[in-house]
């Protein structure tokens, strides 16, 4: 396993598993958790930011008309938005492709929401399973650092983002189609030559290490 992943999974499972901690303890733990996402993740913290700020912003204008008979999901990664669910008609499903595309920072947007029902608890439960699976497989294979890629499953269908090489590429999508239950996967990835991977990584590492600390 990639070492820079160990400090990560500590880190989140720290979190999740104290989640008394309070005070100066909790504001440092997690700007510790903060600093080391950013050194293992290829975009950097403003764009993460955006990303955040994004996925909430495109929940918030679904107007409840459409929440009560649509089941859409928002996946922001580098700017750039993933369009995941269901809706009762292409009017409806170009209406939420419009509005994200209106959003601020929003580069580009993947509409892959079908014409159909609701999706059931169990179908979503199911895909939260292959997501976890094919994370895990990631993590196992150690052909590239498994926080690069990002897995979003819908109806077995697995889609990958992320910023990578060609090799990384290749590797992901292997790895995710030969994992039990993936019906079909989507490479979204945005594929970097080696040099500008390599230009992006000490670009955020550098930024890492210069950043204030945060204080206690």
């Amino acid at each position: 396993m990639n070492r820079l992943i160990r400090p990560v999974l500590v880190c989140l499972l720290l979190l999740f598993t104290l989640p008394a901690l309070q005070g100066c303890f909790g504001v440092a733990l997690f700007g510790a958790t903060t600093g080391v996402m950013a050194v293992v993740d290829r975009r950097s913290i403003g764009v993460q930011t955006d990303d955040t700020a994004i996925e909430l912003k495109a929940a918030v204008r679904l107007p409840d008309a459409l929440k009560r008979v649509s089941h859409v999901n928002f996946t922001s990664y580098n700017r750039r938005v993933l369009l995941t669910g269901e809706v009762p008609d292409e009017t409806v499903k170009a209406q939420i492709a419009a509005e994200v595309a209106r959003i601020e920072n929003v580069l580009g947007v993947l509409n892959e929401i079908v014409i159909a029902g609701n999706s059931s608890l169990a179908s979503r439960s199911n895909d939260a399973f292959i997501t976890s699976k094919v994370k895990a497989r990631f993590i196992d294979a150690d052909q590239f650092t498994a926080s690069h890629v990002k897995v979003v499953t819908e109806a077995g269908t697995v889609f990958l983002l992320g910023i990578v090489n060609a090799r990384e590429a290749e590797a992901a999508v292997q790895i995710a189609r030969t994992t039990k239950s993936v019906m079909k996967v989507v490479n979204a990835l945005v594929i970097e030559s080696d040099a500008e991977i390599r230009r992006i990584e000490n670009s955020i590492a550098n930024s890492a290490t210069s950043a204030p600390a945060v204080a206690q």
